[in-house]
């Protein structure tokens, strides 16, 4: 097989790794729960103990039937497996768009944008709405793996989806992330401007800023106050997740290879934190089906250790200033989000925003696909005007 050549994929979870799953979530041990048992020192052991008999009944063989429906196919790119999902319109000169998934996530979060995206007829657009959607998982995620070598930076995986879009059949594409995805999905453009058509990200791109000076804290609106306000407040209160991650991603990927209920507390920490709204379970609000399938995922292709070591153990530095790459660029902001327009500028040629006050978490995809297909298909009909 040369390196170049696409295969088809088709998920076959081996029933031996089902059944040790299960054995494992039933007989798990858990410890005796915190004083108060509650949401500021981690997952509460009674929500906990009760997700993981739910997860132990989940079906996965109902999942994998469902997803292998969808066109999946692996290719080999600089040494590395990239699994992705390639669906075509039906509508001749469909727009490419690149859809990039961060952590804790994966390619499962898209699923309910495919119909939408590649049909829009069929869902309250119109036929020039309609794209070709390449979904890839990223390096050291879900079944881009196991991770073949170091130095998966944001720049890398750029250079490795245009080829993989190169690969593909497509020239010229619009790229949508959020989350890691959103620091990637910039970076492609930085890296061949003349092929990416626009980016489009919902959430921060990369303007992570905590305090201001006097005169440019006088100029922000209270929208941009509360969300500056909340960066510090992740910065002191949430940012351990990061600061093991991104310096011990082996020790992650150790504890979690060896039990699912620590993988789903791990990630369910998160799911709960970044959906809106943050008293509702992450299972109603993101849906029960993904918060197990996804988990699944993780724990089958063992990939916790991968997908922090490239999510966060970079050298890259956090909020590093960025080349403007003059690619127009859109952003959409829900309720949960914290970017800011006058900061994302600097970095970003920005062409659109979208502030969404009311609704939404860092999971837009799953909480509000509506609004965030609306906005795309939006911003591909401003670049098309």
């Amino acid at each position: 097989m040369t390196e170049s050549q696409l295969t088809p994929f088709v998920i076959d979870i081996p029933e031996s790794l089902l059944e040790d799953l299960r054995s494992r979530l039933q007989s798990a041990r858990l410890p005796h729960p915190l004083p108060g048992d509650d949401w500021s020192t981690g997952v509460p052991i009674g929500v906990l103990s009760d997700l993981a008999q739910r997860w132990a009944a989940h079906d996965w063989r109902a999942t994998e039937q469902r997803l292998n429906r969808v066109p999946q196919f692996t290719t080999t790119i600089d040494g590395q497996t990239i699994h992705f999902l390639h669906v075509k319109s039906d509508t001749a000169g469909a727009q490419p768009l690149l859809l990039l998934h961060g952590w804790p996530g994966s390619f499962l979060e898209f699923e309910r944008l495919i119909g939408p995206l590649t049909d829009p007829v069929a869902h309250g657009g119109r036929a020039e709405d309609a794209f070709d959607v390449v979904i890839p998982s990223l390096p050291g995620f879900g079944f881009s793996t196991p991770l073949e070598a170091p130095g998966w930076t944001t720049t890398r995986i750029a250079d490795a989806f245009l080829q993989l879009m190169s690969r593909v059949g497509y020239e010229r594409f619009l790229v949508q992330g959020g989350d890691v995805g959103a620091a990637i999905a910039p970076e492609l453009g930085r890296v061949d401007p003349d092929r990416v058509v626009g980016v489009h990200v919902n959430g921060t791109l990369g303007d992570f800023v905590a305090e201001v000076d006097e005169g440019t804290a006088g100029a922000l609106s209270s929208l941009e106050h509360d969300r500056l306000r909340r960066v510090g407040e992740f910065m002191q209160r949430e940012f351990g997740y990061i600061a093991i991650q991104s310096t011990r991603p082996g020790l992650i990927g150790a504890m979690l290879a060896d039990s699912p209920v620590a993988q789903l507390a791990w990630m369910l920490d998160k799911l709960h934190a970044w959906s809106h709204p943050v008293q509702a379970p992450a299972t109603e609000v993101l849906g029960e089906e993904f918060v197990f399938a996804n988990a699944s995922l993780y724990w089958f292709t063992a990939s916790a250790g991968s997908a922090a070591y490239v999510g966060y153990a970079q050298k890259q530095g956090w909020g590093a200033p960025s080349i403007n790459s003059g690619v127009p660029t859109a952003a959409i902001q829900f309720a949960h989000d914290i970017g800011v327009r006058r900061f994302a500028e600097f970095s970003n040629t920005i062409v659109r925003w979208t502030d969404v006050e009311d609704r939404g978490g860092h999971f837009a995809a799953l909480e509000e696909p509506d609004l965030l297909v609306g906005d795309i298909r939006a911003f591909a009909a401003q670049l098309r005007g």
